[in-house]
């Protein structure tokens, strides 16, 4: 079910002299490479101008490159792995079999971390369009991929478009959703779970996995995501995403989360201001996914928390828009805050924190400022800055807050920000993949990373930061130990080929991350 300018605008901080800006760590070798003219060198084979046929395994190429492709004058760059490693590799046409490039492996070395032997080959001067895949010799061919000034274009629409395509409650017509087309589904009314006489209306919001239910506390922290990729890069997002609301002078990132938030409204208990935790598909009783009856389960108070702090930041962004809605989302977002601390303390969430930090700048209410004072003064606050996601988007809301802040506690903010992106940095630059964590099934924490480089990169645009991120973003299309697209469908080997892996496409979360990443490469 679930298919699911470079910004000039910096985030300005009064006051701040940014001694902390250093050098960031190096993230890769020289590319020792030349655009040459392979017609000119020896043959590969006896007769030469085709590359020999070599029977690579299906599925364990030993040279992984990102499958969808690379912009013309971007870093181009492939892993090389084997216990053999030739010293130079070569680029060939992929529809004449011609070799056009000519370049050399650098890093190499064994990864005692993965048990592998790598090099790192780049061909950053090949700028001509067109399809072409890698060979060398002893470790044979890699997958096809292009090189284009569009190859980020159609992923970074499809990755928006995720989210219309699972819209609840409407019917999505092939003008707008393709062959992901279907009548309103789940419009009944549906019935709370711990009282199953009351009845509520519910429809809307994003469907979140396969039985296509709807959770509160996710959906505000992807919207967050988006509203603060948005801030970030603002120039990526168009209003002509071609979704019902395109054309509307307002981007099509805020209509998507519009949408989303007027399910949201929904699920807050109009009597306490609690926030239920999710609307949720009963398939006891058979029939069809898009008829099945829907529950609503009880108050959450982490639902209420993260809508508190959504709904906050999206008033604060949306007022420029429909002024009169921001303010019956802030209104919410208040009541919401209220509930919260009828029934929790601050200390029990650091999602507080972040509320508190939105809630802070679109009010000014010094009531706001206290608890992001109780939390600033806690004595492991800089641990929490590294290790947790509330306390790290609540220091980033803070920083770019236009209330009155404290100067001291912004440059030691900064300074975190600078340690943690340098880390990441660093950890990309020593890794054989170029990136910061290699393996595992869970890839969320290296979203997450790409994040904070995204934030940081905005803030003081550094462009190792930017091929970081970039190179990030080919190791999510192929160029990773499994030789694995886990973003698009359609290349040689993309995730449906292995039922145990979810495209990062079809998980909400992720997605929003990934577009985040793909923003700043939009710029």
């Amino acid at each position: 079910m679930f298919s699911v300018m470079r910004g000039k605008n910096r985030i300005i901080v009064m006051g701040i002299v940014l001694s902390v800006l250093g050098s960031v760590a190096g993230c890769g070798a020289s590319s020792a490479e030349k655009q040459v003219d392979i017609s000119d060198i020896a043959p590969f084979v006896q007769g030469g101008g085709e590359a020999p046929k070599y029977e690579v395994p299906v599925q364990t190429p030993n040279i992984l490159v990102d499958q969808n492709g690379f912009r013309t004058e971007d870093e181009k760059v492939a892993v090389f792995r084997g216990k053999e490693l030739p010293e130079k590799f070569y680029v060939y046409e992929e529809n004449s079999k011609k070799p056009v490039y000519e370049g050399k492996l650098v890093k190499s070395g064994y990864d005692a971390r993965i048990s592998e032997n790598t090099a790192i080959g780049y061909f950053t001067d090949l700028k001509t369009e067109g399809r072409y895949y890698l060979y060398a010799d002893v470790v044979g061919e890699s997958y096809s991929f292009e090189v284009s000034d569009d190859v980020f274009e159609g992923v970074f629409t499809d990755a928006c478009k995720k989210f219309y395509i699972n819209r609840c409650g409407i019917a999505l017509s092939e003008e707008y959703a393709g062959e992901n087309a279907h009548s309103a589904c789940h419009t009944a009314l549906a019935h709370l779970q711990d009282n199953v006489q009351t009845e509520i209306d519910v429809t809307g919001g994003w469907h979140m996995n396969e039985m296509a239910d709807r959770d509160a506390a996710l959906g505000c922290k992807i919207a967050e995501d988006f509203l603060l990729a948005y801030e970030m890069n603002g120039t990526a997002f168009s209003d002509d995403m071609v979704i019902p609301e395109s054309g509307n002078n307002i981007p099509d990132i805020l209509d998507e989360i519009k949408y989303e938030a007027d399910w949201l409204l929904k699920m807050q208990d109009p009597k306490t201001g609690g926030v239920y935790g999710a609307a949720v598909t009963d398939s006891s009783k058979g029939g069809e996914l898009f008829t099945y009856p829907v529950y609503v389960t009880p108050i959450s108070m982490d639902a209420t928390i993260e809508f508190a702090s959504m709904m906050a930041g999206f008033s604060y962004i949306y007022q420029q828009y429909d002024p009169a809605y921001a303010t019956t989302c802030l209104k919410a977002a208040d009541r919401a805050w209220t509930c919260y601390f009828n029934n929790q303390k601050s200390g029990d969430s650091t999602a507080v924190f972040k509320a508190a930090a939105q809630l802070y700048r679109a009010t000014g209410n010094k009531n706001y400022e206290d608890v992001l004072t109780l939390y600033f003064s806690k004595s492991d606050f800089e641990e929490w800055f590294y290790e947790d996601e509330d306390i790290f988007l609540g220091s980033v809301t803070y920083l770019s807050t236009s209330q009155n802040v404290d100067v001291d506690r912004c440059t030691s903010l900064m300074k975190f920000l600078m340690k943690k992106a340098e880390k990441i940095a660093a950890d990309a630059s020593q890794s054989s993949y170029l990136v910061t964590k290699v393996g595992g099934d869970d890839l969320l924490k290296m979203l997450y990373d790409m994040r904070c480089l995204s934030v940081t990169d905005h803030i003081i645009y550094n462009h190792e930061y930017t091929s970081i991120i970039e190179n990030h973003v080919h190791y999510l299309m192929g160029m990773n130990p499994d030789a694995m697209n886990f973003v698009t469908e359609g290349t040689e080997r993309a995730f449906p080929v292995d039922e145990s892996k979810i495209g990062i496409m079809n998980d909400p979360q992720k997605d929003a991350l990934l577009l985040f990443m793909l923003s700043v490469l939009r710029q």
